[in-house]
């Protein structure tokens, strides 16, 4: 069986421990974008993900587009384990392998009791600025941060507060904080005076 020539190179993010691993063509439908954190989590959507899980060092597989983000543990540093993971991955889609199967639901967005804790019989009910947040979003961040390996979606407004949850790089990233409170929160005021603050949500 001949296999599909494809190159894979590896590309450093703002957060030191995600490696974007990027591909010569699309590995999922570009307006798609899956991460999964246990090899658990991937069963049944992402035979990829999965595989990758097998290697001791992976926290989380997020895959967007034309490129696949890695995080590690900090068990070893990337210069041990950088090539195997790119040969792997370069190797994996050249035998023609299943990348993603199918994309989980998207979790619901339920109203969060003082503690912190999920309340699902309160369901956030859309706003009028949903769709115009998404927009801006869409057209301004969202190149951005699939740039360094995340992603951003958006999740709800409520009493002028934007919540959106991060993903791949984007997560966890000592920068992100930065990104979300300069970056995003002043765009989104500038286009909508409604917005009073941009918060992440916890994952």
């Amino acid at each position: 069986m001949s296999k599909i020539p494809v190159t894979i190179y590896a590309e450093m993010t703002p957060n030191p421990a995600v490696m974007k691993f990027v591909a010569n063509n699309y590995l999922i439908d570009p307006s798609k974008q899956v991460e999964f954190t246990s090899a658990a989590d991937a069963k049944g959507y992402s035979p990829l993900a999965e595989q990758l899980f097998q290697f001791p060092f992976v926290k989380s597989v997020f895959i967007a587009s034309n490129f696949v983000s890695v995080t590690k543990n900090e068990a070893l540093s990337w210069d041990y384990v950088l090539q195997d993971l790119r040969d792997f991955i370069r190797n994996y889609i050249a035998d023609g392998n299943e990348i993603v199967i199918r994309i989980p639901e998207p979790k619901p967005v339920v109203q969060k009791d003082e503690a912190g804790n999920e309340d699902s019989s309160q369901p956030i009910a859309a706003s009028e600025y949903d769709t115009i947040i998404e927009n801006l979003l869409e057209e301004y961040v969202k190149p951005a941060v699939e740039g360094d390996g995340g992603a951003i979606e958006f999740r709800h407004f409520q009493d002028g507060i934007v919540t959106v949850l991060l993903k791949g790089a984007c997560s966890g990233c000592p920068s992100s904080t930065a990104t979300l409170k300069h970056g995003i929160e002043n765009l989104l005021k500038s286009h909508l005076p409604e917005v009073k603050e941009v918060v992440a949500e916890q994952g």
